[in-house]
């Protein structure tokens, strides 16, 4: 028993920390509106597409956003480029590219910084609640 929750803990700590290739996902679509919705959520491919994409034009008829997956060197030269266009008036360009899960959805709303008493969360959180497991049980 000590020796399976010990290998357990070993193994999810190595594969929280390794940089395992991972499938992003991201909205795709080509809009008006900010389509966020969750039948615009694709699955990008795996080790080609591993940021995402999104444009918003500003022209004569209003706002129009263009969303998807993109390689990272294909994203980054395009965002560079129209930088310069980017202005947030008529006819202007913004690219910009991300590279976690769904990050070209819309805008989120600015959250208040939790305090420094705040509990951990995430990964951390998990290897330490495995490591007292491991402890207490070995």
């Amino acid at each position: 028993m000590r020796l399976r929750l010990r290998t357990v803990s070993v193994l999810l700590m190595s594969l929280l920390g390794s940089g395992l290739a991972l499938q992003i996902q991201c909205y795709q679509c080509e809009m008006t509106d900010d389509c966020a919705a969750p039948e615009f959520i694709v699955n990008c491919t795996v080790n080609v597409q591993d940021m995402c994409q999104k444009e918003v034009l500003v022209n004569d008829d209003g706002i129009l956003y263009r969303k998807s997956c993109a390689s990272s060197s294909a994203c980054l030269i395009s965002s560079s480029g129209y930088q310069q266009f980017c202005t947030g008036k008529l006819h202007s360009v913004c690219i910009s590219c991300c590279s976690t899960p769904l990050c070209n959805g819309p805008r989120q709303k600015r959250r208040p910084l939790p305090s420094s008493g705040a509990a951990p969360t995430g990964p951390p959180l998990l290897m330490l609640v495995l490591l007292l497991l491991d402890s207490i049980l070995c």
